[in-house]
C-alpha cells in the first residue's frame, strides 16, 4: 500500500507539469513548421525542446515504474507508454517523436479523475487536428506532386479527413502523409463513436433516473394510501365501536334507506 500511495502521489504532482512540457512541445513542433525560413539556431532549440520533452514522459515512465508495487503488472498492464517510450529510439524521426508525446500524454491524461470524458474527448479532436495538420504539412509541403503547401489547406484537410467526408481537392502523396491519413481517419471514427455512446449513455442515465424517480412517488403513494386505510378503520373502529376492518354505514344513507 506505500508503494502503490508513492505512485498515487507521484502521478498526482505530475500531472500538471507534464501536460505544461506537453504544451511546449506543441510549440516547439509548430514553429519549425508553420515559419519555413526559421534561422538553424530555432530549429535547434525546438528539437531540443522536443526531446526534452519526450525524455521528461520516458523519465517519469521509469519513475512509476520503481514506484509500482508489482512491477511486472505495472509493465503489462502499461505497454502503450513503454511502446511510446521506446518508439523514438527505434528511429529518431520528428514524426516518430510526435506519435510517442501524444500517445504519453493521452495516457497520463486518462488517469487524472479531473478530467471528464467530454473534455478528454474535446482535448483529443484539436489536439489531433492540430498536431495533424503541422504533421502532414511538414510531409506533403516539399512534395513534389503534392498539393498541401500551406497551413491553410493542411488544416482543411485534417478537417475534412477526421469527419470522414473527404473532398478530395486535397490528398497527400507520400507514404508518410498517406500513414497520417489513415492514423486520422480512425482517430475521427473512434472519436465519433465515443460522442455517441456517450450521448446515448447520457439520455439513458436520464430515462433511468425518471423510471426510478417515478417507481419511488408509486411506492410512496401506495405506502400512503394502505396508512389512510388504516387510519380511517381505527377512527371508524373507535367512534363506533365496530372492530377494526369493518366498515361502518354512510351516514345519511341509512336515514334515506328507512324513508
Amino acid at each position: 500500500m506505500k508503494d502503490e500511495s508513492a505512485q498515487a502521489r507521484w502521478e498526482l504532482h505530475t500531472q500538471r507539469p507534464l501536460l505544461a512540457l506537453a504544451v511546449a512541445f506543441a510549440l516547439a513542433y509548430a514553429v519549425p513548421i508553420v515559419d519555413s525560413d526559421a534561422s538553424r539556431s530555432l530549429t535547434l532549440t525546438c528539437t531540443v525542446v522536443e526531446w526534452a520533452v519526450w525524455g521528461s514522459f520516458a523519465a517519469d515512465y521509469l519513475v512509476r515504474l520503481v514506484l509500482a508495487r508489482q512491477r511486472r503488472d505495472f509493465v503489462r498492464t502499461h505497454w502503450l507508454d513503454l511502446c511510446a517510450v521506446i518508439l523514438p529510439i527505434l528511429q529518431p524521426l520528428r514524426l516518430l517523436r510526435l506519435v510517442s508525446t501524444l500517445m504519453l500524454v493521452g495516457r497520463r491524461a486518462r488517469m487524472a479523475s479531473q478530467i471528464r470524458l467530454t473534455t478528454y474527448v474535446g482535448g483529443a479532436v484539436i489536439g489531433l487536428l492540430m498536431f495533424g495538420s503541422l504533421a502532414v504539412l511538414s510531409v506533403e509541403r516539399d512534395s513534389p506532386n503534392g498539393n498541401i503547401k500551406t497551413l491553410g489547406d493542411a488544416v482543411w484537410w485534417s478537417f475534412t479527413t477526421m469527419t470522414t467526408v473527404g473532398y478530395g481537392d486535397h490528398a497527400p502523396t507520400t507514404g508518410l502523409g498517406r500513414m497520417l491519413a489513415v492514423g486520422l481517419m480512425l482517430s475521427g471514427i473512434a472519436l465519433l463513436g465515443v460522442v455517441t455512446a456517450n450521448i446515448a449513455a447520457w439520455f439513458i442515465s436520464r430515462f433511468d433516473k425518471d423510471d426510478v424517480e417515478e417507481r419511488r412517488q408509486t411506492a410512496a403513494i401506495e405506502a400512503l394510501t394502505e396508512e389512510v386505510r388504516a387510519l380511517r378503520a381505527e377512527v371508524a373502529a373507535l367512534s363506533g365501536g365496530a372492530p377494526p376492518g369493518v366498515s361502518l354505514p354512510v351516514p345519511g344513507a341509512t336515514e334515506e334507506h328507512s324513508r
